[in-house]
């Protein structure tokens, strides 16, 4: 009787271990080509996103040319000028698109954008001449444009940089959902 007792201990134990590996090694496929927790370091991208929030990036979606990277996507990438950093911002102008700034309004291919995500208290007076925004790159910009380090200081951010679209907060739980 002892004997059977703990064979059927041996065997669950196997069972449990089996799952336990089964289990990371499915954590790993997810976090490594699928979803990443990221967290948002910084104000640029107030108010959509807040300094200290949690989210999930899709690094799938780019990654396999399943979607195109879109105007108005927040997206994740390496920034330019320190590959080892990453930056968060949105999709402002697509490759051959023009863009410039004429006190504060965006404007792509001569029309004026609206950006119901930048609050009035953070936009910016800022102009910029119009620039013919170059093969494989995107030109991004920070929501909260007085705090933002964006390609108005270091250009088009080119495509092989991006690997991640921000789609979930996930902390602080009072803004649990996916992003706008």
């Amino acid at each position: 009787m002892l004997q059977s007792g703990q064979g059927k201990m041996i065997r669950d134990l196997g069972y449990w271990a089996r799952d336990l590996i089964l289990s990371v090694i499915i954590a790993l496929v997810i976090i490594l080509f699928l979803y990443q927790p990221v967290k948002v370091e910084g104000t640029s991208m107030m108010p959509a996103l807040e300094d200290q929030e949690r989210v999930f990036i899709n690094k799938f979606a780019y990654r396999f040319g399943i979607s195109e990277v879109e105007r108005g996507d927040t997206v994740v990438f390496w920034y330019p000028g320190d590959p080892s950093k990453s930056y968060i911002k949105r999709v402002i102008a697509l490759p051959g698109d023009t863009v410039e700034l004429r006190e504060g309004q965006v404007i792509v291919n001569a029309s004026p954008i609206q950006e119901p995500y930048v609050a009035p208290d953070f936009r910016d007076r800022s102009s910029m001449e119009p620039l013919i925004v170059p093969d494989r790159t995107y030109f991004v910009l920070g929501d909260h444009r007085n705090s933002s380090n964006d390609s108005r200081n270091w250009g088009p951010v080119p495509a092989e940089s991006i690997y991640g679209k921000a789609v979930f907060v996930y902390w602080p739980l009072s803004k649990l959902g996916v992003l706008p």
